[in-house]
């Protein structure tokens, strides 16, 4: 009797790791970050045989596709302190940053390009007079023909973000498309990147991409703050597309302060960075 107690705990407790492993999402959220083993490949995705580190399909990122557009040589460039904060994006050095708001200065947009053409550093100082409030179709900044590196779009995809790619503005035509002299455009080769639906929109609490980030700056220029916001493309040696965008601001109250990287990702596509290919994700 007390042997088949035994094999009847025994098989139970399998039944409930299985459980734990189908289930996929629950083990990689709550166990992925941890459970590494070399390669940053999650020891969830090594045991799902996924060994090349690409996680499943989920329709908003879980830690481990957000892992992926965070390679090496972006965590080196970032410093020791990265945190994730459970909604697809990482906090940088305790979300502190080295921006001064208090500059006797007017509003402005500084691009720059790398030696490879492709954008670079973008910094603004911006206030309540940059903000463009008028709809996008309604100003010169609508959709363009011209694409930026790497952009090979893919449509109708699983999920809520059915586009692989948009032309990623690095900072915001709303932020500061009232600025004189700045090119708030979507041509503009400067200021735009390949970057996936997912990481350009996501704006919710729960679902943090670019534009949460961008809607903390415009709700502090509606309240009549200048801030001090810089945005980074992390680009690993030659890729074409940036393995994600490294955001930083500050008000000049200081009621406003964040460092961040949102990573180049979307749950239902896996990219080539090196040249923007995507596949679908499983």
């Amino acid at each position: 009797m007390r042997k088949n107690n035994r094999y009847k705990l025994v098989i139970m407790l399998v039944l409930f790791i299985s459980s734990l492993f189908i289930s996929g999402n629950f083990f990689a959220n709550s166990f992925g970050p941890i459970l590494k083993t070399t390669g940053n490949i999650s020891l969830f995705d090594k045991l799902n045989g996924n060994s090349t580190g690409h996680a499943g399909y989920s329709n908003y990122p879980t830690s481990a596709i957000a892992n992926e557009g965070l390679p090496d040589e972006v965590k080196k460039a970032l410093g020791n302190d990265i945190r994730y904060n459970g909604h697809g994006a990482f906090i940088i050095n305790g979300g502190n940053n080295d921006l001064n708001a208090n500059v006797a200065s007017a509003p402005y947009v500084q691009n720059t390009v790398d030696n490879l053409g492709r954008p670079g550093v973008a910094n603004a100082l911006v206030n309540k007079t940059s903000r463009l409030y008028a709809d996008r179709q309604d100003t010169q900044n609508s959709a363009s023909d011209w694409v930026p590196k790497g952009y090979h779009q893919r449509r109708n995809l699983k999920g809520t973000y059915t586009f692989a790619y948009n032309r990623g503005h690095l900072i915001g035509y709303a932020i500061a498309g009232s600025i004189p002299g700045f090119n708030a455009s979507e041509s503009n080769q400067q200021n735009i990147i390949t970057q996936t639906s997912w990481s350009n929109q996501a704006g919710s609490d729960d679902n943090t991409g670019q534009n949460y980030y961008e809607g903390l700056v415009r709700k502090a220029q509606d309240q009549n703050k200048t801030v001090r916001y810089r945005v980074t493309p992390m680009y690993v040696k030659d890729n074409l597309v940036a393995s994600g965008v490294h955001l930083e601001a500050k008000s000049n109250d200081l009621s406003l302060q964040f460092n961040v990287y949102v990573p180049n990702v979307q749950g239902n596509i896996i990219i080539n960075y090196a040249n923007g290919n995507t596949t679908i994700r499983k």
